[in-house]
Parts: C-alpha cells; sequence; structure tokens
C-alpha cells in the first residue's frame, strides 16, 4: 500500500474520529452543560443508568436534521437510540434528547425512532423509552406535505403486543412521547413533570386557557384522575429502577413465557398468619396486600397502578418461581367495591396479562359494584361488561379464591364459576349471594315496612325468612365451586393448581386480547 494510501485512510478515520466526537455533543457543549447543572441527566446518561455496563451499542449517532442550516446543531436530530442488555436480557432501547431542538421530532428523529421500533419487533427484542421532548417539530410538520409523512406509523399501531414496551416521562413530555407513553405496557413518570398532548403554552394559544403544567399532566393527574400512568418516581433513578422491576415478569417477546425466577421458599409452606389478618367481624376492614404478601414467594411483589382504582389491586408476583398477575379486592378502600376506575384498571391488567401469557390468580372480598349517579354517568355497565369480555377471551390460566364476601355480578367479574377459571375455591369464611339480606329486604319489602306497626320485629321475621344459605358449602355440594380450603393452606393450593393448569402449554395463551387497545 503506497504512503498516500495510508495517509488516506488515517484521514478518513481521524476525520470519523472527530464526527463522532462532535456528535457526542447533541446539541451542544452549553445545552448538554445546562441540563446537568439544572439537575438532569442528558440522554446518553438515562441510558447508562437502564443498561449492564458496557452492553449500549449506539445506532444513528451521526444522524441530524435534514433542514438546510441545521446540520452541525442536531446531532442524533433529538433522539438518541440502540440496542443494550437490561437485566441481561437484550433490548432496544430509544432516549429523547432535550439539548437538541428541545427533544422536538423532526423528520430524521422519526425515521429512527420508527426504525428502532421495527428492529425490536423483528427480532423479539422488548422497547425501552426513556421520554422527553415536545411533539411534533416546527418546519418539519408543516404543510400538507410535512404532516402528511409525520402522523403516527401504522406499524407502531399494529404491533399487537409482541413485545413489552415499557416508558419513562423523564421531562416535559407533549405529542410523540405522550402518544408513545400512553400505547405502551408500563408507564413511570418522574413527579414534577407533564404528560399531555400539547403544552400549557400551546393550550393558551389554541384556546386562550392559562393552566399550569402541574394541572394539565402533572403526576397527581394521572395518578388519580386518569390511569395512564402505572408508577410513579421522585428521581429519575426511582423511575428506570421501577422500568427494570416490571421488565422481571415480562417475558423478552410473545414467543416466550416470562422467566422463571430461582426461589427457596417452599411451595407447600404453610400461611399461619392469615387466619390473624383476616378480621372476625365480616363487616371489619383489612389490607388484601399482607394477604398478598403472605402467599406469594419471599413476601415479593410489584403493584401495577398502585394509585389508581384503590378498591382494586393489580399486582405482578411470583408462585413457586412463576410469574402470575393477582387481581384482589381491596376491603380497605370502598370496602373492597369497584367502580369506574377499578373496572379499567382490570381490563387493561387482563390484557396485559393474557398477552404475555402471564396466569391470573383472582382473591374476592367484595359486596359488588360501587353504584352512583356519577359512576352511571362514567358508563359503569360498559365497563362492567367489556371487564367481563377481556376475562372470557382471556385464555392464560386462571385461579379463584373467594376469601370473605364475593357478591352480585361482582362474583363474575371476579372470575366466578362460569367465567373460565381452572379452578373456583373459597375459605370456610366466604358468603356469596346475590345481594346481602339486609339490602334485599329493603328493595322488595320497603314499602311494606315503612306501614307496619312493628316495623323492627317485621323486619326480623323477614330476615329469618332470606336466611339463604351464603356460606360457600351450598355451592360446592353442587359443584359450582371446585372446593373449600383451609385458609392456611391457600399457598400450596395455588402453587400446586398452577402447575397443573400449565401441564399443556405452560401458561402459554392464545393471546386474543393482544389486539385490544392498551388503554381503556
Amino acid at each position: 500500500m503506497t504512503k498516500n494510501a495510508v495517509e488516506t485512510i488515517h484521514m478518513a478515520v481521524k476525520d470519523l474520529e472527530e464526527r463522532k466526537q462532535k456528535a457526542q455533543f447533541n446539541g451542544g457543549i452549553d445545552r448538554l452543560n445546562l441540563q446537568r447543572e439544572s439537575g438532569n441527566y442528558t440522554a446518553r446518561e438515562r441510558i447508562e443508568l437502564l443498561v449492564d455496563e458496557g452492553t449500549f451499542m449506539e445506532l444513528g449517532m451521526l444522524n441530524h436534521s435534514d433542514v438546510i442550516g441545521s446540520e452541525d446543531k442536531s446531532a442524533g436530530d433529538g433522539l438518541i437510540g440502540g440496542i443494550g442488555k437490561v437485566n441481561g436480557r437484550p433490548a432496544v432501547i430509544q432516549a429523547g434528547d432535550k439539548t437538541v431542538f428541545a427533544g422536538t421530532e423532526g423528520t430524521v428523529h422519526l425515521r429512527k425512532s420508527k426504525w428502532l421500533f421495527a428492529y425490536a419487533i423483528k427480532r423479539g427484542m422488548p422497547m425501552f423509552n426513556l421520554s422527553e421532548g415536545g411533539g411534533l417539530r416546527m418546519p418539519d410538520g408543516m404543510g400538507s406535505d410535512g404532516i402528511s409523512t409525520k402522523l403516527f406509523p401504522q406499524e407502531m399501531l399494529m404491533v399487537g403486543r409482541e413485545v413489552p414496551s415499557i416508558t419513562s416521562i423523564l421531562g416535559d413530555s407533549f405529542g410523540g412521547p405522550t402518544w408513545m407513553a400512553v400505547s405502551s405496557d408500563f408507564v413511570t413518570q418522574l413527579k414534577g413533570t407533564c404528560m399531555a398532548v400539547a403544552g400549557p403554552r400551546m393550550l393558551e394559544m389554541a384556546t386562550g386557557q392559562k393552566i399550569s403544567k402541574e394541572e394539565l399532566g402533572g403526576w397527581e393527574v394521572h395518578a388519580r384522575d386518569t390511569g395512564q400512568v402505572d408508577a410513579f418516581g421522585e428521581t429519575v433513578e426511582a423511575c428506570i429502577d421501577q422500568m427494570k422491576d416490571f421488565f422481571q415478569y415480562m417475558p423478552s417477546n410473545a414467543s416466550e413465557e416470562p422467566p422463571i425466577r430461582v426461589t427457596n421458599d417452599d411451595p407447600s409452606r404453610r400461611v399461619d398468619h392469615v387466619l390473624d389478618i383476616l378480621p372476625k367481624e365480616s363487616n371489619r376492614i383489612y389490607n388484601m396486600k399482607e394477604i398478598v404478601k403472605e402467599l406469594v414467594d419471599d413476601g415479593d411483589y410489584f403493584e401495577y397502578k398502585s394509585t389508581y382504582g384503590p378498591a382494586l389491586l393489580t399486582i405482578l408476583s411470583h408462585l413457586n418461581g412463576r410469574v402470575v398477575g393477582i387481581i384482589a379486592n381491596q376491603p380497605n378502600k370502598y370496602a373492597g367495591a369497584a367502580g369506574p376506575e377499578e373496572c379499567e384498571k382490570a381490563t387493561d391488567f387482563i390484557c396485559l396479562c393474557d398477552s404475555f401469557h402471564i396466569p391470573l390468580i383472582f382473591l374476592h372480598d367484595t359486596p359488588g359494584f360501587r353504584v352512583s349517579n356519577q359512576a352511571e354517568k362514567e358508563k359503569m355497565p360498559t365497563k362492567i361488561m367489556v371487564w367481563n369480555q377481556a376475562l372470557a377471551q382471556s385464555t392464560v390460566p386462571k385461579i379463584s379464591v373467594i376469601i370473605r364476601k364475593s357478591v352480585g355480578a361482582a362474583y363474575g367479574n371476579m372470575c366466578g364459576p362460569t367465567m373460565g377459571a381452572d379452578f373456583v375455591v373459597a375459605w370456610p369464611t366466604a358468603e356469596i349471594n346475590f345481594t346481602g339480606p339486609e339490602v334485599g329486604i329493603n328493595v322488595v319489602y320497603g314499602r311494606q315496612l315503612e306501614r307496619a306497626d312493628d316495623p323492627k320485629r317485621e323486619r326480623e321475621e323477614l330476615l329469618k325468612k332470606w336466611a339463604f344459605d351464603s356460606s360457600p358449602y351450598k355451592a360446592a355440594a353442587e359443584h359450582y365451586i371446585d372446593d373449600v380450603i383451609d385458609p392456611r393452606d391457600t399457598r400450596k393450593f395455588l402453587c400446586q393448581a398452577l402447575e397443573y393448569a400449565c401441564n399443556k402449554n405452560g401458561s402459554k395463551s392464545e393471546r386474543r386480547l393482544a389486539n385490544w387497545p392498551t388503554g381503556f
């Protein structure tokens, strides 16, 4: 090789090194420093917190905006992306870069994001999104031609939960980052950030309404009112830890079952303490999480949507090493009676678990649904039936345990008999009925009691006549439920039942719910 040829190669390599070094500065060293000085991590630093050390392979580092004149100030075009390992498993990762045009989405940014998503599907890798950004960039999206090429890609709307999509809102996010979040299987939000369709400034310009970002899309709005975010963190580290925690319960893609976790917790372990948790009086409250903790492996679990629809618990955990999804009534909130939010939460969780081959465990303690004028305005009947439809369509193994009350239609929604459970059992403390005798008498004999000479005595007589057997033994005798079990044997029963229910195909479902929308 001639001296000139060697020099040419060295010059080319040096030019490449300079280009990549410059790309590391994203939107410029001043903007990077400003982001750090404000207490925030840069996009690449967020990726480093997520991935296993030394595993990240960045793709598209030499990207920049295709708008003439923007080349030197748009490294990566506002998006850092690539492939790395999270908890030892390969994953596709993208992170919004606020230092480039406030993290807005230009043509190249969108092309890169679309490619990353397509590659995750192609090779069966989960998708992690570290989101922050201002939505579609102007002028890239202006004009009939600009907007026509920048609508949400059809391919990303039709993926059918082929891989888990896990998102964290780590800075104010509008437009694209919001669409990505609400389409994800799990979303966590950093407190102090905003997630909405458009920002307060855009809202004021368009409608004249002045509102703070906290009121518009702060964490409390999503925690209590929308349910569009599943968990919240005080710090970036906490949010990223939540993403990792959720991921441990997920398969890498829909062709796999979730990973089995090694445990030394005996599947036949007696849970004697549950007898002390359950109150003697049937109208006394208690915390269902205490019972869950007794039943699952090593007392460890991950709560999904802990702040939304609090009368229903949706929990990911393990039984004898196998991932399970637990749907449980929470008696210390509205006595465990589900309202519109709880119905949405249950449906969302059933779709998630069925799509990713996670068996479902139901723990009943509910007096029925929470009915009110406001609930009717929020389409309560529809939400009850959508929950039922999701349950009917689900094909993962399902095991149902009636702990205390299970009343009316809620008995069905909690996977009672005829609702597709592999096994339905009850504790001896269970009360199963259409409604409580007191309520039934008030409905049927209310006017008669008003006219009675001695309403108290007549009510007592009617209660004796209405003493229907609500105990589980009548249903067990006629084989409407499979057994009445000693509460202390519940963990043993669940582990054993789960093993047998997974005998043929493991926990794999037919994935009938994979194309249901990711939000309700």
